[in-house]
């Protein structure tokens, strides 16, 4: 057996494991109440040893686990604190860690992909990856550009060389798999939290993922999009194959590490810029960055956004619909016939099904209360708040939630706008939002 065979073995077995574990805490849980323990400390007690196995089990693996684990971090503000800052740590890890891969076996790939003389397109290559990611890893190297330096001779260029995992393809189905028999899991660590259609998306995307030529593409619309921005820097594609990535290197203080140990004035900053990438990319690129997990973004020495990694993205080649500006407008004016009709007229309200207008409006001012001021910090908190408001089978706004629906069209633009907002209050950010969607927001003119 070759070691990568027994490492997807091995993770298989792992993720295997999990459901076991937790259907024993689950009858330790039952066996407690016979004896007349009190309900929440046994519910407590399952919660975080369940949070326990599935983190530490997650925090070791590739392929889907960790490309599901990656996307399930930027929630975990969500989260009740007692059960997310034991882990807290683990889930950062799992943004930016993973194991290495060999170094032959890089050679082999990079011998497949660029062909046998590689070594003599680059002046140094590093074999120790910088970075790893769910289904690769990056390597730091010296370019040989065929341009010429302004001494006359070749110019040399620091690069970031992804390299697939080989058989990343294969892992990510497998896990994803196994993932999808998880969900009596993940609620009991938070109630109301589905997994599942965040799990369907993910496979879709895998498709995408894999293919390094794709990725390249997408990010020189980006940094066509944003070249001499001031705020945002997209580095620039050297070269790519279906399964090497070669991009300009970027120096810079991970979002991680900012969300870990930064000032707030970074935090706000980083925030800030995140809001307008995440906001203006539809406009200027026809694209939306998919994967807004902390790791693919980094707070350059001059101020700038550095982003990375556009392997998954939303072609939205007429910007931002419309609606959603136009819909939050007429929400924070107080016209509630005004929003029901345009969630009607999209799709998120049944044509025939009645509802009460000046309820889904108190549903939705909650969520719009960032966009409701001049400024807002997101904090943890908040999100803790909206999160137990909108899961909570008791609460008015979780009944109403029962007659809207979210049109395939808008499936992404919601995931990646919730996993937005996670890092921003994992940042604790504020910033003017209003005013940044008042400028990139199609619909979502100033409100008085």
């Amino acid at each position: 057996m070759t070691d990568i065979p027994r490492r997807a073995v091995s993770r298989t077995a792992k993720l295997a494991a999990l459901p076991l574990g937790f259907a024993g805490r689950t009858v330790l849980g039952m066996g407690k109440r016979v004896t007349g323990l009190a309900s929440d400390v046994i519910s407590a007690e399952i919660q975080q040893r369940t949070a326990e196995q599935l983190f530490s089990v997650l925090g070791q693996l590739k392929g889907g686990a960790m490309k599901f684990g990656q996307a399930l971090s930027v929630f975990e503000a969500a989260l009740p604190e007692e059960i997310a800052a034991p882990y807290r740590q683990a889930l950062t890890k799992l943004q930016e860690a993973a194991p290495p891969l060999p170094a032959a076996t890089v050679h082999k790939v990079l011998a497949e992909q660029l062909g046998p003389d590689w070594r003599d397109r680059f002046v140094e290559f590093d074999d120790t990856p910088a970075a790893a990611a769910s289904i690769g890893q990056v390597h730091r190297a010296v370019w040989r550009d065929p341009g010429y330096g302004p001494s006359g001779g070749p110019r040399h260029r620091d690069v970031a060389v992804k390299i697939q995992y080989p058989g990343a393809g294969d892992a990510l189905l497998a896990d994803l798999k196994q993932l999808s028999r998880l969900g009596g899991m993940f609620r009991a660590i938070q109630p109301g939290l589905d997994v599942k259609p965040l799990l369907v998306e993910l496979r879709e995307r895998i498709t995408e993922e894999l293919d390094y030529e794709l990725e390249a593409e997408s990010q020189r619309a980006f940094a066509a999009a944003y070249e001499d921005d001031p705020e945002i820097f997209i580095p620039e594609v050297l070269d790519a194959s279906p399964r090497v990535l070669i991009t300009e290197w970027i120096e810079g203080t991970p979002l991680s590490t900012i969300i870990r140990e930064g000032s707030q004035e970074q935090r706000d900053e980083a925030g800030r810029l995140m809001a307008i990438l995440h906001l203006s990319a539809p406009r200027r690129a026809g694209l939306l960055h998919a994967d807004p997990h902390p790791g693919n973004f980094r707070l350059l020495p001059d101020g700038r956004l550095g982003v990375i990694d556009f392997g998954a993205v939303a072609r939205m080649p007429e910007g931002t619909p419309e609606p959603i500006g136009r819909i939050a407008a007429l929400a924070l004016r107080g016209d509630a016939d005004g929003v029901v009709g345009g969630l009607r007229k999209e799709g998120f309200v049944s044509p025939t099904e009645p509802i009460d207008a000046e309820a889904v409006l108190d549903f939705l001012r909650p969520m719009l209360e960032p966009i409701a001021a001049e400024e807002f910090q997101f904090t943890r908190a908040w999100l803790r708040s909206e999160a137990t408001r909108l899961a909570s089978p008791r609460s008015a706004a979780f009944q109403l939630s029962r007659q809207l629906n979210l049109p395939p069209s808008y499936l992404m633009i919601h995931r990646v706008t919730l996993g937005s907002i996670g890092v921003l209050c994992q940042l604790e950010a504020k910033a003017p939002y209003r005013a940044i969607l008042e400028r990139w927001l199609p619909g979502f003119a100033p409100v008085a």
